[in-house]
């Protein structure tokens, strides 16, 4: 499995905590009442069930961009140190961002933020060069 791949994983395994963790703080907050009822009505989520639940909606803004790149990644055999590094960028980033933003640290959260971003850039330069001719496959 190439690293694109294990990054891919990971991050899926990732989403999956972020959602339990998330559900966690909203019933934490809201009560089981609340969590097996028919939520007719929302109540507002603050604190950090709402941090939470902002992290986790940020990282399906994110994930089927990265997911995309990492299959077209795959299907094109354009394995690179860049590709490997914007997955493993985009991975850590997404780890770290989770605590930042849970935690309320401003900067710091959207320079992690940045750095998740930074490493889809990477390989989508990558593909870019492949489908312009510029890079063939895993020769990029």
């Amino acid at each position: 499995m190439t690293i694109e791949l294990k990054m891919l994983l990971y991050s899926t395994i990732l989403l999956l905590v972020l959602l339990v963790f998330q559900v966690l703080a909203e019933i934490i907050q809201n009560g089981v009442g609340w969590a097996l009822g028919a939520r007719d009505e929302e109540p507002e989520v603050g604190g950090y069930a709402g941090r939470f639940e902002r992290a986790f909606y940020n990282m399906l803004e994110t994930f089927p961009a990265f997911a995309a790149l990492v299959l077209m990644v795959e299907a094109t055999e354009s394995w690179t140190s860049l590709t490997a590094m914007g997955a493993q960028l985009y991975f850590w980033g997404r780890v770290f961002y989770v605590p930042a933003y849970v935690t309320g640290i401003p900067l710091v959260r959207t320079l992690i933020w940045a750095v998740s971003f930074i490493g889809m850039c990477l390989m989508a330069w990558v593909l870019v060069g492949v489908a312009t001719g510029a890079v063939t496959g895993a020769a990029a």
